[in-house]
């Protein structure tokens, strides 16, 4: 009897494979010191005067995967996108093709996989992972491709963002959704590609491939508005809705109390606050060691890390500090629009499993998101009338990552398969306040 792993085995065999690779010496973390030109636009039309979603580079590469080179190849596409000032960027996108006879393609069904690759270093990035990184942070997009392979092995054309832009801005939201938006943009553009134009497009990411997935649906319609024809869903587990409400959830916990400084350190450069003036000695020192890290590299090493612990005192009182405030407030989910299309929204709140105890104020959460902070979002959505199927797992953050895959998996099916979107919004649960915070001075 043959074995022919199901999505759940995949997942797992990832999760487990990802703790063992920390555990691997002979992997480098460093960054590597030549930059590679083909990430660096050099055209002379300036990049205001060319649309977004624009192809600017391509290039065909061996695909490897965990640094082993495979047989199949992918191909990347230098793209303009968009900040998170507004401003006119330059983003890469690795495209991944089925190896098949012409036959088996389905140039008119794509998944856009946002990866969780969570890094302040670009050289983190999915691109460079697929282009033959063999560091440790390039463990974890290789260990993704066994995540989106059933597609492939479908015909599906597969499009992985290196989401968080050429500065590598850790939890800065709207600008993971444009660079998502435009990379979709940019494989459709391609003639090298070859994609039917009205192909349709289903978006998943898990963790920091949620923040990019939700943030481009809520920004589609605004941003985006020609992917309308499309866009057919988008799926996303382990939400990060509101980064204030997070790091008080997650401060000094054993496993993800580093994730509050890499979070404070992207969503600031993202939008170039210098907060290191509110920042102690202590505060200093740790944001130079980790303003260029992976969270490969943090989690677990900070758990008695707190706001306290890394600001002046006379800044405890977070309201305080006008440009922390300003910056929070831009990156909490809902505020850039309403999806237009269906969503499917997965939640753990077994966050006591990895070591992070329940909030007194914001409730349960997986160990780093707060579930009543997605109940929110999804009843938000709800009222404004998008189709949202949520559901929550009494899982911890990584374990529920395979029970989102397996349903997602599924759920995109359906909507490759024209079926009605499923939604069980008179069930979900009341959840917190989402209201922006105030300063106080």
């Amino acid at each position: 009897m043959t074995f022919r792993p199901t999505t759940k085995h995949l997942l797992l065999t990832a999760v487990q494979a990802a703790v063992a690779a920390l555990m691997v010496p002979g992997l480098s973390s460093a960054a590597t010191t030549t930059p590679d030109p083909f990430y660096q636009y050099t055209g002379s039309t300036p990049l205001a005067s060319i649309e977004p979603g624009t192809v600017l580079k391509t290039r065909t590469i061996p695909y490897y995967i965990l640094g082993i080179k495979t047989a199949m190849q992918a191909t990347q596409l230098v793209y303009r996108s968009t900040d998170a000032l507004q401003r006119p960027s330059v983003n890469v996108t690795t495209v991944i093709m089925p190896k098949c006879t012409s036959a088996c393609q389905n140039k008119d069904k794509v998944i856009a996989y946002q990866s969780f690759y969570d890094s302040l270093n670009p050289e983190d990035s999915p691109s460079r992972a697929y282009a033959g990184g063999k560091r440790l942070p390039d463990l974890l997009p290789g260990f993704e491709a066994l995540l989106f392979s059933p597609y492939l092995q479908k015909g599906y054309t597969i499009v992985v963002s290196d989401t968080e832009g050429q500065a590598a801005n850790f939890a800065a939201g709207p600008e993971y959704g444009y660079n998502t938006l435009d990379s979709i943009r940019a494989a459709l553009n391609s003639p090298e590609l070859g994609l039917s134009r009205n192909a349709k497009v289903a978006m998943m990411g898990y963790s920091g491939g949620a923040i990019a997935t939700e943030w481009a649906a809520e920004l589609a319609p605004s941003y985006a508005p020609d992917l309308g024809q499309n866009l057919i869903g988008a799926t996303f587990g382990g939400v990060l809705v509101s980064p204030e409400h997070n790091l008080s959830y997650i401060e000094g916990a054993p496993i993800w109390g580093g994730v509050l400084e890499m979070a404070f350190i992207g969503i600031a450069r993202s939008y170039e606050l210098d907060l290191t003036k509110y920042l102690s000695d202590r505060g200093l020192e740790i944001y130079n060691k980790m303003k260029s890290q992976s969270i490969i590299n943090v989690l677990g090493q900070y758990s008695k890390v707190t706001w306290q612990g890394i600001v002046k005192p006379e800044y405890w009182d977070r309201t305080t500090v006008p440009e922390y405030v300003a910056s929070v407030n831009k990156v909490i989910m809902g505020t850039g629009g309403t999806p237009a299309i269906p969503l499917q929204i997965a939640q753990g709140t077994g966050g006591i499993w990895e070591g992070t105890k329940t909030s007194p104020v914001y409730g349960k959460g997986d160990g780093v998101m707060l579930a009543g902070d997605v109940r929110a979002l999804a009843r938000q959505y709800c009222a404004q009338g998008v189709q949202v199927q949520h559901k929550e797992y009494g899982s911890s953050h990584l374990i529920t990552a395979i029970s989102w895959l397996s349903g997602a998996t599924s759920w995109i099916d359906d909507r490759f398969a024209g079926k009605p979107a499923p939604a069980n919004c008179a069930s979900i649960a009341p959840g917190n306040s989402l209201a922006p915070l105030v300063y106080t001075p």
